[in-house]
């Protein structure tokens, strides 16, 4: 029995379910509020349980989420336990890696778009098994390769030692652990340093650009330096296109359903990892016709007159491009920014970019924090923090008040955005509308 604590966190329910398919007998515990990844586990018959530590048995073999420290119950009581073999989620998931040709998906941001694009351009012509963060996995007893999303979070992600590593970008996160961005880059380039064969860098950045490679590697972006280059670029509100040089030669035309510029970004390095792996572009271009988006991530519902987005950002950087995108694609709707913050460090100390990010919006509406590991002992501040610092916005609780009051902004383009449980609001608002 493989038992997951934890197992409703996106990366923990992906490999549960991968070892499902597996032929493993696989159980888990998390708390008793719903997520959406329970949908995805109920499916493959998955039993979730409530947190306990009578929970954990003899002889069982324990996948630890990487948010539980040694001293939650369930954790102490299997790493007390001679006769149970435990892992940390990365550390399991670096051993699985080693059985296939592999892919690692790196990067500040777009991981998990990209990781979700690359399996659904590379599923048609490989025995392909994935890890996308959004709860998404696939292994089969015949996979031959393995793709992943590999995050930086307390250098997790050099647990892997893939053979294509891709790094979508470099920015600054995690700044509870990564004090300097320094120290935060330093991790990058071990992570590349680990790569076996080949690496695929975005190119339009000098961070990127800063990285030492000592593998083949192939740079995209939208400059002429680059490798793999977008050119003729056209976006328009609901679909782009772009034509694309490799090696300075024409490669083929792309029209895409999605816009923006983030989304054009990891389009290319899907295309870089497909020239790699051996695709024409004849394939890659019908591989992304099975491409059909990712949860949480720029979900788009319409409500009578309003537009509700649901997406995962919660760095200033994915604020801005998910708030540009959704001006893009609904230009006549008022723009009502929903957002639910995830640890403090982070709020405190990107507070001026989340400013900058938000208003954007034509309306800012914050919700306060109420994840398990968002206080830290160093900093004691809440979202009245944040809310004094972003200017024109409104703090709301998550009860009807707080949703009669979003319904009260109808018609509008609401985005809500987090990386945590936020859709629940959502879902209140579009009943009322």
């Amino acid at each position: 029995m493989y038992f997951f604590i934890g197992i409703k966190g996106t990366g923990m329910a992906a490999l549960a379910i991968m070892l499902k398919e597996l032929g493993y007998e696989v159980s888990g515990s998390d708390i008793d509020r719903p997520l959406f990844t329970e949908d995805l586990l109920r499916k493959h018959h998955i039993p979730i349980l409530s947190f306990n530590k009578a929970n954990i048995k003899d002889n069982y073999q324990v996948i630890i989420g990487n948010a539980f420290f040694p001293n939650h119950p369930e954790v102490e009581a299997a790493l007390e336990n001679p006769t149970i073999k435990t892992w940390y989620y990365h550390e399991y998931l670096g051993e699985l890696l080693e059985n296939y040709a592999s892919v690692a998906i790196s990067g500040t941001h777009g991981k998990t778009t990209t990781t979700a694009l690359l399996a659904a351009v590379l599923n048609p012509y490989y025995k392909l098994g994935y890890l996308i963060g959004d709860g998404t996995g696939q292994l089969k007893p015949e996979t031959t390769d393995l793709i992943i999303e590999a995050c930086e979070f307390k250098r997790h992600f050099l647990a892997y030692h893939p053979d294509i590593a891709v790094v979508t970008n470099i920015g600054y996160d995690h700044v509870d652990y990564f004090k300097t961005e320094e120290d935060y880059f330093k991790a990058f380039q071990e992570f590349v340093d680990q790569a076996q064969q080949s690496l695929v860098i975005y190119g339009d950045s000098e961070k990127t650009r800063k990285l030492k490679l000592n593998k083949p590697h192939i740079y995209y972006g939208i400059n002429p330096n680059n490798d793999l280059q977008a050119t003729n670029i056209v976006m328009n509100s609901d679909e782009m296109s772009f034509d694309v040089l490799y090696q300075n030669q024409p490669f083929g035309t792309f029209k895409l359903p999605f816009v923006g510029s983030h989304l054009l970004e990891n389009s290319l390095a899907v295309i870089a990892v497909s020239i790699l792996k051996g695709l024409t572009y004849s394939e890659i271009k019908v591989g992304f016709e099975n491409y059909h988006g990712v949860k949480r991530r720029f979900i788009v519902e319409v409500i009578k007159d309003s537009i509700f987005i649901d997406d995962y950002a919660h760095h200033p950087v994915e604020l801005k491009v998910t708030l540009e995108t959704a001006r893009l694609r609904f230009p006549n709707h008022k723009l009502v920014a929903v957002y639910k913050p995830h640890r403090v460090s982070r709020i405190f100390h990107f507070v001026k970019d989340i400013n900058a990010a938000l208003s954007l919006a034509d309306k800012i509406v914050l919700l306060p924090f109420n994840s398990i590991d968002d206080y830290e002992s160093h900093l004691d501040i809440d979202i009245d923090f944040l809310a004094n610092q972003v200017t024109n916005s409104v703090v709301i609780e998550e009860n009807q008040k707080g949703v009669d009051y979003l319904a009260s902004l109808a018609p509008a383009c609401f985005v809500f955005m987090s990386d945590k449980d936020i859709y629940h609001l959502a879902d209140q608002v579009k009943k009322i509308i």
